[in-house]
């Protein structure tokens, strides 16, 4: 899914009355030339979906028991009822076999002939997997169970932590350097750092490589979204932006089935990392984005890509067109040397929290980003323990996100984003709620239940980007969507350790991820309509979109209410 939106998706000289989207209109807002550099862009997120989703299954967690003292170290993980009624307690909450204790006695020949077993247990220091399912993972070999279960989500945690600084560095970094060379320094990380974590000794250097991986993810995946999207006219931003999505789907499915045929962890991280050798190869195909080079007053540079672009689109940009966006560019870029002090504060994510309705407004957002990207992650994360086949929940988990994405293609832009918001969130909220009523023994309609809420809540995600997007006035949008992100990152991160309740009881993860959802979605009941609406500029703008009226009309400073009365706006 999308991460943080600290870069620039828009126009980015929109204040300096840059006329890029002109230029558009004479190019093509998805011509031949944008379609092959889109496809293209689009595909790294293939290899990011994989090294997101991995952790599924390079952490699986095997059925395990306690090794007995008087076994060998490679004991097969089955024991007969016997030796399980002898060895082994009862767990008091599920009736089943223990996993993390046994018996503490010295198993010895007139112990067993007694046949009576022990009165204390004992927790476990080496355990028996089951190697059906699993060969091997990361919690097998460094016995990331029982009371070591915690380690396994911090790993998750510090992949999601990771992806947050990555948005923040690589974001900033982009937006100075260049948004190509800060794609293929990622691209470069994300593949030294995904073939190192396959040979690492030890549980925290490879926690260590995955919080890298998880930075690098966020360099290749939204870089390459920003330069995409910077060069698509305004009319296919979102169905450019929505249509990405499929493309981390697609790297959803291919982690279950490169899990599925590679059973060995390490061989599996290294099959996930080694594909990002072929985008290497975009050095050469790749440009720089125009609106990065106009920005940066590298005018000749930007036409040279204008010229190229028109020409495979087969359109001609008029002369003066052309001149003219060359023109105010550089004298823009000219006005970067005055002095700041000549100009007025420019606003701070700090503006958003000093009037009470941005404040609801703003608190309302950062709490359904939280939400999506918490549950989002979370019911990915948490396959394997709805019971069934692994690999086929996860599978399936993965494929529900197709109809949710072409849901949103076809409905956003008709009813409105607050009832695709808020209807998504209600019906995955609902539906990971009822999960608390099904019968452990019909594991399929738990699975169903909670494949319908990851189908709602990848529809609500999709749209909180682009809703959130809407709400914010233009002068602060992008600083507003970055800490919007930070927020879906905390969420993230707080995903694993959900999951990790499943321990006690299998339905919590899901019946807090529901709550959340619900929760979420009647909050988002008081946010003001945004399509067809025109969007706010400033400060004041903001503060009065979706608090006085439903439409505003502006004018020398007089706002029409929904009672057409008109209402004075103090300056």
């Amino acid at each position: 899914m999308l991460g943080s939106a600290s870069l620039t998706l828009g126009n980015t000289c929109e204040g300096r009355k840059m006329a890029y989207d002109d230029v558009l209109q004479h190019l093509g807002d998805f011509g031949p030339y944008q379609a092959r550099i889109y496809l293209l862009l689009c595909l790294p997120a293939i290899s990011c979906a994989l090294h997101k989703l991995a952790g599924v299954f390079l952490q699986a967690k095997p059925n395990h028991r306690c090794w007995l003292p008087y076994e060998e170290n490679n004991a097969s993980f089955n024991l007969s009822e016997r030796e399980l009624n002898l060895s082994i307690p009862r767990d008091e909450s599920t009736g089943s076999w223990s996993s993390c204790y046994r018996f503490d006695t010295n198993f010895s020949s007139e112990y067993f002939e007694n046949n009576i077993p022990a009165n204390c247990t004992v927790g476990c220091d080496k355990w028996i997997y089951d190697t059906t399912v699993y060969k091997s993972s990361v919690v097998t070999e460094f016995d990331l169970v029982c009371k070591n279960a915690w380690l396994r989500a911090t790993a998750d945690a510090l992949f999601m932590v990771g992806v947050l600084l990555g948005s923040i560095i690589f974001g900033e970094l982009s937006d100075r350097y260049g948004r190509k060379i800060i794609f293929f320094i990622s691209l470069v990380l994300q593949v030294i750092c995904g073939t190192v974590a396959a040979f690492l000794p030890d549980y925290i250097s490879f926690m260590i490589a995955r919080m890298l991986i998880g930075a690098s993810t966020s360099g290749v995946f939204l870089v390459a979204y920003v330069i995409a999207m910077e060069m698509v006219g305004p009319s296919k931003r979102l169905f450019a932006g929505v249509v990405c999505q499929y493309f981390f789907t697609i790297g959803y499915l291919l982690t279950a089935l490169l899990a599925y045929f590679i059973k060995d962890w390490r061989m599996l991280q290294i099959a996930l990392s080694l594909p990002g050798l072929l985008f290497l190869s975009y050095w050469w195909f790749i440009p720089e984005s125009v609106r990065w080079l106009l920005v940066k007053g590298r005018c000749a540079e930007a036409e040279q890509l204008l010229m190229k672009a028109a020409e495979e689109n087969k359109v001609k940009i008029p002369e003066e067109i052309l001149k003219d966006l060359l023109d105010s560019n550089a004298l823009s870029c000219a006005n970067d040397h005055y002095d700041e002090s000549q100009h007025e504060r420019k606003p701070s994510i700090l503006d958003l929290f000093l009037y009470p309705n941005l404040r609801r407004k703003t608190l309302n957002i950062f709490f359904n980003w939280f939400v999506n990207s918490g549950t989002y992650y979370g019911l990915s994360w948490n396959t394997s323990n709805l019971g069934g086949n692994d690999y086929l929940n996860f599978f399936i988990s993965g494929a529900v996100e197709v109809p949710a994405y072409t849901f949103l293609l076809l409905t956003l832009n008709r009813w409105g984003r607050k009832t695709i918001l808020c209807g998504c969130m209600l019906t995955g909220g609902l539906a990971l709620l009822l999960t608390i009523a099904v019968p452990s023994r019909m594991s399929w309609l738990m699975i169903l239940l909670a494949m319908t809420g990851k189908l709602a809540i990848t529809a609500s995600y999709g749209t909180v980007y682009v809703f959130s997007t809407e709400q914010f006035p233009t002068v602060i949008r992008n600083v507003a969507l970055g800490a919007s992100s930070t927020c879906a990152r905390v969420g993230g991160i707080s995903a694993p350790y959900i999951n990790l309740l499943a321990e006690y009881w299998q339905p919590f993860p899901l019946l807090i991820f529901g709550s959340l959802a619900l929760m979420g979605g009647l909050m988002a009941l008081v946010l003001p309509e945004t399509m067809g609406r025109k969007l706010p500029d400033t400060i004041e703008e903001g503060e009065r979109f979706g608090r006085d009226f439903h439409r505003a009309e502006e004018n020398n400073g007089v706002v029409m209410s929904e009672s057409r009365t008109p209402i004075k706006i103090d300056s």
